[in-house]
């Protein structure tokens, strides 16, 4: 799958507008069962990682088959924001003595 590097944006920003909103005020954050469903239907990701980041803060790493990823911040109230994205993503194992 080819990627042009803005295109979750658009579709989340979009999605989250429903079509009623400028493009100047599209938004790549909304409520995080909206954008977990748009990531599944339009990229085929689904959850590969999840950590804390500040308190209350979620840090989750969503990744499909063919490569593609997105990051996606979720705060207390339920907002969540994509705040990277990208290709070739890859799973690594940790090799038991290594130090990563």
């Amino acid at each position: 799958m080819i990627r042009i590097p803005l295109p979750p944006f658009a579709i989340l920003g979009a999605a989250i507008a429903l079509g009623g909103t400028p493009a100047s005020a599209q938004t790549s954050c909304g409520p995080r069962e909206q954008l977990v469903k748009l990531l599944a239907d339009q990229y085929k990701e689904g959850p590969v990682g999840i950590g804390l980041a500040q308190p209350g803060q979620v840090l989750e790493v969503f990744a499909s088959s063919n490569g593609t990823w997105t990051m996606v911040m979720t705060m207390p109230d339920g907002k969540a924001c994509m705040i990277a994205a990208g290709d070739n993503w890859e799973m690594v194992t940790k090799i038991k003595g290594s130090p990563i």
